[in-house]
């Protein structure tokens, strides 16, 4: 029974990442390479030296991901949110000025595979706040923010599972 709920909620989050955008899709695993440290980002993602400028930028950004993922403030309690949302901030607003996440779904689906589970509560306001700085493109920022659901911005709860389903680059077979 906990197998088949298991490969059901992957099956879910492998849809999920279906439906995101192509670009989104690249990103996220590129992202995932690079915050997780799963493999050299720049020999398999950098076509040009225009996107390995990119890739050292993103190493530079998420050299905060480790002190985030060992800061996660308790949900009621509001001791350690301003160093914690600020990090969280500057991170994804290095992520949404990169162009390639459209949406708060297509965030949380990278967000919560970079830190983890225990972040999801923070992830709206952290959204909210790097896609409403000024760096973001107006018609972007209101994409952006557009994108975050009533439900999602007003949630009561949140599930605290962790994913498991971390896409991966797959090297294209040439028929």
């Amino acid at each position: 029974m906990a197998v088949t709920g298991t490969a059901s909620i992957t099956i879910a989050e492998m849809r999920e990442f279906a439906g995101l955008t192509a670009a989104e899709q690249r990103y996220i695993r590129r992202s995932l390479d690079i915050g997780l440290g799963r493999c050299d980002a720049f020999r398999i993602w950098g076509r040009n030296a225009s996107e390995n400028a990119a890739i050292r930028s993103q190493y530079v950004a998420y050299q905060e991901l480790k002190a985030l993922r060992q800061s996660i403030p308790e949900q009621s309690g509001l001791d350690s949110v301003e160093g914690f949302v600020g990090k969280l901030t500057r991170v994804a607003a290095f992520d949404l000025a990169q162009e390639r996440i459209d949406s708060f779904s297509a965030f949380r689906f990278l967000y919560e595979r970079l830190i983890s589970a225990d972040v999801r509560p923070w992830l709206p306001s952290a959204f909210c706040a790097a896609a409403a700085l000024p760096h973001i493109r107006p018609e972007r920022r209101k994409m952006l923010l557009q994108s975050l659901s009533e439900a999602a911005a007003t949630a009561p709860g949140w599930s605290d599972r962790a994913p498991s389903f971390y896409p991966e680059f797959i090297e294209e077979v040439a028929a």
